[in-house]
């Protein structure tokens, strides 16, 4: 029987290490002084080890630190020079600063943007869309404040808010911000970059008026929904032409009050109001963007779940229902692993030419992590062997 064509000197975790780039880790590194006076547990052991945890689903310290330690005299492959014990973990993760994994994951998002973008909607609005929104994270501890009653015991849990946003065309984040539950979304949308070729789409849980009144006066374009309290004056009614889709119901230039200083000054906006005939349902627009269509309009907005589909999809495949540290600290590293975790089996999945489903992949990984196979290789065409097996237990033998 002849051995595998699949089988490699590299296990499937060295394999998706390699995929990151020395140089981005050295330089952030460098940037954050994360090295400085630690001997022997590296930045780059340090993400090694989270990567590993994040692949592997584990759940504690003890799990991580006594799972490598089963993989003594096997880290050549994927890069780890030193084995934490738990004690070591623990220390390094209250006390490096998160920030260093956080400049990693955009570096590393930067140096693979071609494989993970579909710029077709790009060509088509001829411009950037960039969805906004945020997740709340539900903490063992009252480490951040959280929202909602307190529980009859006294003990409230924490909560941890992850406000992202991401290219409609790729399926990861591009920026990511963290604050305590309690934090309003709107405080955010000052950290934006304002810019004309871009279109910022987000709930009306942002709604800032003087923010709006920002992307306005920088020809940054948006798409929002209108709260169900807003006290507006409507100015004109515009005329719904036969071409447009039907669901648009009215087309209105109105204009909202920004206070601000004791000052009030008045801003000019755009109010569609369309009826999803499939959800039943109707909703009001609020945009600057006075030229575009009025059902373009309802139609970008439809495109914010693109961004409840990464949350899905990293609470599925990277859940961050254990934390390995109580520490905010701790916790935003574990956060941006899970995040670099996710971009690297991003890049595999888009890599592969054979259609494989991104849960699919994840599990393939952890469960051959460290198995000596070729990733690419295999799941481009993981029947091969078998196929070949199949053949020649069939073939007939001659006595």
């Amino acid at each position: 029987m002849n051995k595998s064509k699949h089988f490699f000197g590299t296990s499937v975790f060295g394999q998706l290490i390699s995929l990151m780039n020395p140089n981005i880790i050295s330089s952030s590194v460098k940037n954050h002084q994360s090295d400085r006076y630690i001997k022997k547990f590296k930045t780059k052991d340090h993400l090694i080890s989270m990567l590993f945890s994040s692949f592997a689903k584990c759940t504690s310290l003890r799990e991580v630190s006594g799972a490598m330690l089963g993989l003594a005299g096997k880290t050549k492959h994927f890069q780890l020079n030193h084995i934490p014990r738990r004690s070591t973990l623990s220390d390094a993760n209250k006390r490096r600063d998160a920030s260093v994994f956080g400049e990693i994951y955009n570096k590393l998002l930067k140096q693979y943007g071609h494989y993970i973008s579909d710029s077709r909607i790009k060509d088509v609005i001829n411009k950037q869309i960039e969805i906004i929104d945020s997740t709340t994270i539900s903490l063992f501890k009252d480490i951040l404040k959280s929202v909602g009653r307190s529980p009859h015991n006294g003990k409230k849990k924490g909560g941890i808010k992850v406000h992202t946003v991401i290219n409609v065309d790729e399926t990861v984040p591009k920026m990511v911000w963290f604050s305590s539950a309690t934090t309003h979304d709107h405080m955010l949308l000052d950290k934006l970059k304002f810019d004309s070729n871009t279109i910022y789409v987000f709930d009306k849980g942002y709604n800032d008026y003087k923010v709006f009144e920002k992307f306005t006066n920088t020809n940054t374009g948006f798409v929002t929904r209108l709260k169900d309290n807003a006290v507006y004056e409507t100015i004109s009614e515009q005329d719904i032409a036969g071409h447009i889709h039907s669901g648009v119901e009215k087309d209105e230039i109105i204009e909202i009050q920004v206070k601000e200083n004791n000052q009030t000054r008045t801003l000019r906006l755009r109010k569609v109001q369309f009826y999803d005939r499939k959800l039943k349902r109707r909703f009001e627009f609020l945009t600057n963007l006075f030229e575009m269509r009025a059902d373009l309009i309802a139609a970008i907005y439809k495109l914010r779940w693109q961004i409840e589909l990464v949350f899905k999809q990293l609470k599925q495949n990277f859940p961050l229902k254990y934390f390995l540290g109580d520490n905010e600290n701790a916790i935003k590293i574990q956060i941006y692993s899970a995040l670099i975790a996710n971009l690297l089996m991003t890049v595999i999945q888009k890599t592969l030419k054979r259609r494989w489903a991104f849960s699919n992949v994840v599990s393939f990984c952890k469960i051959h992590l460290f198995n000596y196979i070729h990733l690419i290789r295999f799941l481009e065409n993981p029947d091969k062997d078998w196929q070949k097996t199949y053949e020649e237990l069939m073939r007939p033998t001659l006595f």
